[in-house]
């Protein structure tokens, strides 16, 4: 069994503000025992030719990823062509998938965000190959139990990832698969549910204290955004 991440961003993540690079990501997963990771930007897939050979060095094995946003809502494109930036639509993933080896996993589906897949699981249930299990809960707020429930239902298996936006995240939540370390093997053996949920809920106070810190780095990031274009405009 290969313990392995497949949903964390990096600080070339074109949307979201997050610290550390792609470099530091993998040097924490692999003090932590990761022997797979999938770096998964908003809506940009990260080349990993310029982080394979550093990663390899450290045993860690890279999987191709991105979170693509299709009709406002997230979805984990794993093991894709570069192609996978370009979808535009379910059906267009669809085709995209028959014709790869993509593993679409479904991430933090029934979370209170706009972005959740939510309702639009149930008229899509044939594309997803798994569920994601996230690590942002506590013992007493849970929004993993729908996506729990939705995918015994379908039969899909989960994974645990990280939704990795500060390196505190990792080794809380993550999975293990029964697969050679290979990004095709590791999708193979997902899909036909070889993998195990491994997971711990955060307390109270740390799920409030990374809310506000990821909340204070966005406000703080559209606030110079908006300085800086003011002023480009009075130039």
């Amino acid at each position: 069994m290969i313990k392995v991440e497949l949903h964390s961003h990096t600080a070339d993540d074109p949307e979201d503000v997050i610290p550390h690079s792609a470099q530091e990501l993998v040097d924490r997963a692999a003090e932590l025992g990761y022997q797979a990771l999938a770096i998964t930007l908003h809506n940009r897939q990260l080349d990993p030719a310029r982080l394979q050979d550093y990663a390899e060095d450290r045993g860690v094995v890279l999987i191709r990823g991105v979170e693509r946003t299709i009709d406002g809502k997230h979805l984990l494109l794993l093991n894709f062509p570069t192609a996978a930036e370009r979808v535009q639509s379910f059906d267009e993933l669809a085709a995209l998938k028959q014709r790869t080896n993509g593993l679409v996993v479904a991430p933090h589906p029934f979370f209170p965000m706009s972005n959740c897949l939510r309702s639009l699981m149930d008229r899509h249930v044939d594309l997803f190959d798994a569920v994601e299990f996230a690590y942002f809960y506590t013992r007493t707020c849970n929004f993993n139990r729908p996506a729990v429930r939705w995918a015994m239902k379908h039969g899909k298996p989960l994974v645990g990832n990280g939704d990795v936006h500060r390196l505190l995240q990792l080794g809380r939540t993550y999975s293990l698969v029964d697969a050679p370390l290979d990004a095709d093997a590791i999708c193979a053996a997902i899909r036909d549910r070889r993998v195990t949920v491994v997971s711990d809920p955060i307390s109270c106070v740390q799920a409030a204290m990374l809310a506000a810190d990821m909340t204070t780095a966005s406000f703080l990031k559209g606030w110079r955004t908006t300085v800086t274009e003011g002023m480009v405009s009075e130039a």
